[in-house]
């Protein structure tokens, strides 16, 4: 089985110099989300993956409000024929937990919005697109990695 890794084929990087910048690039991405993606947001405490996680939801599943799973863990959303499952393993105990959170149903038929995938460690399936924030400097950088049908769909959209 191929690894997370072996299948990210693209990497390009965008500066997000505010606020306003991460959320114009996740309401760009977000008509590109289909059934049966997976979407891996890292990076440091207080980079901005819930910024970008929420611009990504409010965009593609027209919603004013879209909470922070922090506590919950995750959220679901209504995306047209599929829900998006916003998942935030910060606090998840062992990996295994993830099973509890639905994740088998989730990748049935709906897309999957992860922060801290890390915590989750090899039990998602490799591919989707990764969206790590780096912040360097008071600079915010966004690293996208992406399995060969990402890379297409971001080129078409003229995203990278």
């Amino acid at each position: 089985m191929a690894t997370a890794e072996q299948t990210r084929d693209f990497v390009s990087s965008i500066n997000l110099p505010d606020e306003q910048a991460t959320e114009t690039i996740g309401a760009a991405i977000a008509p590109l989300v289909r059934s049966g993606d997976i979407l891996r947001l890292e990076g440091p405490l207080g980079a901005g993956k819930t910024t970008l996680a929420r611009a990504v939801i409010r965009a593609l599943c027209e919603v004013d409000e879209a909470p922070s799973p922090t506590f919950t863990l995750v959220e679901t959303y209504q995306a047209g024929a599929f829900l998006l499952w916003h998942f935030d393993l910060y606090r998840l105990e062992q990996p295994s937990d993830i099973y509890e959170l639905g994740i088998e149903e989730c990748l049935e038929d709906g897309a999957a919005l992860i922060e801290w995938p890390d915590k989750a460690g090899n039990l998602l399936p490799p591919g989707g697109l990764g969206l790590s924030i780096a912040l360097a400097g008071g600079r915010r950088t966004l690293h996208l990695t992406a399995d060969t049908d990402w890379s297409a769909r971001l080129r078409k959209a003229g995203i990278v």
